[in-house]
């Protein structure tokens, strides 16, 4: 028992080489699993493998081709004709498009002036039409409120009401060159600005509806960690072999313990007999009691060692009894 040898360690590149093997072949599983192909109403999303890519593990030399795949999406024959409509309309707008951003191009050349003598007149034009029957009234009625109010013409009083009534007019034609003139430029803004507003909206074409795809529920399989049961395993043999090892030692001490003499180990003067090991040379070792009684004792039976080794059995009174001497070392 004492000479058996221990069980040699794991190879770390096997390992590595089979760990590698069982990562790959359980990430295309996943991938497999994972690539689940959805239809809905407006469209279709399915995977193909499309051929395999080498991967080169430098650990162990190793080359493993792994699937590649991919993925296409497909309209339904409604949303794929609406889609064609669309870009055949795309085409036809950007094409008109092209054309007024042309002549945009050309109106937008001149720069922008907020000056305008021609607005500005017009808007004189409309506002006396409307203001100078106004200030009519009011000048007759300040006449009348003066001399009513006893004040002469040419006084200092008559001088300061005439000028407040002209401040008055002055002030409205201004406000009317104010506003006017603002509303006259939010125009010429938005006239500059329209040709650009129709290219934008003709480049906006319309919507096709795309397919939206739910995420799956997809199944995950877990990877073997390979190595830590190569490393359980050598370890569990490793254990064994030790404990075979501490056995032996005390049976080879217990035998040699009853001094390793001639002892009498015929079978046939034996009961309760059960096997616990075996010696380096290969006899199995039993457990068992002598048919006249006493504890339980270990040892060899005197029949296996008489086929391998004659000169270790000696019969005495007709039981066979074995030298332990010659039969164990």
């Amino acid at each position: 028992m004492g000479k058996s040898r221990a069980p040699a360690p794991p190879d770390p590149r096997e390992t590595a080489a089979a760990q590698t093997g069982t990562n790959i072949s359980t990430a295309i599983a996943n991938a497999a699993l994972g690539n689940v192909d959805q239809i809905t109403p407006f469209g279709t999303l399915t995977y193909d493998q499309t051929g395999t890519q080498a991967v080169y593990d430098p650990t162990t030399g190793t080359t493993h081709e792994v699937p590649t795949y991919q993925a296409t999406t497909a309209l339904s024959p409604e949303q794929q004709e609406i889609l064609a409509r669309t870009q055949g309309a795309q085409t036809n707008l950007a094409g008109l498009a092209q054309t007024l951003s042309g002549q945009a191009q050309t109106a937008l050349a001149d720069p922008f002036t907020l000056g305008n003598e021609a607005v500005e007149d017009r808007l004189f034009q409309l506002g006396s039409a409307r203001l100078d029957p106004m200030f009519e009234r009011q000048r007759a009625q300040l006449e009348q409120d003066l001399a009513n109010r006893g004040i002469r013409i040419g006084s200092a009083a008559y001088q300061t009401a005439q000028e407040q009534q002209r401040q008055a007019e002055a002030d409205a034609y201004n406000q009317l060159a104010l506003t006017g003139r603002g509303q006259a430029v939010q125009e010429q803004l938005a006239e500059r600005a329209q040709p650009i507003n129709e290219i934008t909206a003709l480049l906006g074409g319309s919507q096709i509806t795309q397919p939206t795809f739910q995420p799956t529920q997809q199944p995950q399989i877990p990877t073997v960690d390979y190595a830590g049961l190569v490393n359980q395993n050598y370890q569990a043999r490793l254990a064994n072999f030790q404990n075979q090892q501490a056995f032996g030692q005390n049976i080879l001490g217990g035998l040699f313990g009853l001094g390793a003499g001639i002892i009498a180990s015929d079978i046939r003067v034996k009961e309760n007999i059960r096997r616990v090991g075996t010696l380096d040379n290969g006899l199995p070792v039993y457990a068992y009691n002598y048919i006249t009684g006493g504890p339980t004792h270990i040892g060899v039976m005197a029949q296996d060692v008489e086929t391998e080794n004659p000169d270790a059995v000696i019969e005495i009174a007709g039981i066979k009894h074995v030298d332990y001497n010659k039969a164990v070392l």
